[in-house]
């Protein structure tokens, strides 16, 4: 539209992630986000809404993104469990590897950050960390681990993987990490009777 500034919202979107992501939720103010995605502060709110709506935008793209890759690790499961839980892990490790990103993980960032947040996002960042433990249980159901065992083994490797992202931002190395991750993929390999390194 002439005379209207334009600009990249999904651009936009993502620097203000990475804002919340690197700073969190109560440590970022609207100057900084105004700062991290070059918009001034009318512009941030007129187009990406207050700063609890934008937080919100920004957890959904996040959950939805490594959701999204989570989901796609995990769909060979029911024929090679072990490797898709390897592979699992591997995103998250990756993603703590990537100097372009901040350390942790936004969503646990996010739940440890609940009581100065609106009920609202409280609750969908702890809906975010159940899809993780669910996705994880329907894939180690698939391959073919009772249901008792599966939701043990998701509420345990779901709780590795957030505990990857605090350790990674406390500095723990990333061979350090791996070592944690080849512990837990151990345990399950003994479970599903397999080597670990099928």
């Amino acid at each position: 539209m002439a005379g209207k500034k334009q600009f990249d919202v999904a651009a936009a979107l993502d620097a203000a992630m990475i804002q919340f992501w690197r700073a969190g939720y109560a440590d970022t103010s609207v100057d900084d986000l105004s700062r991290a995605t070059g918009l001034n502060r009318s512009s941030i709110y007129s187009s990406l809404g207050d700063k609890d709506a934008l937080f919100m935008r920004c957890l959904e793209r996040y959950t939805t993104r490594y959701g999204d890759r989570y989901d796609a690790a995990l769909s060979y499961a029911a024929d090679r469990p072990l490797a898709a839980v390897r592979a699992f892990f591997d995103i998250t490790l990756e993603r703590i590897a990537d100097p372009a990103l901040p350390d942790g993980c936004l969503v646990a960032q996010t739940v440890m950050a609940a009581p100065v947040l609106s009920a609202g996002v409280a609750a969908r960042a702890r809906e975010a960390i159940g899809f993780q433990h669910t996705r994880l249980c329907a894939a180690l159901k698939a391959g073919r681990l009772h249901d008792e065992a599966a939701e043990s083994f998701a509420t345990h490797l779901a709780a590795v993987n957030q505990s990857l992202a605090v350790m990674s931002r406390a500095g723990t190395s990333t061979e350090q990490l791996r070592a944690v991750v080849d512990v837990a993929l151990d345990a399950l390999a003994r479970t599903l009777g397999a080597s670990p390194a099928l």
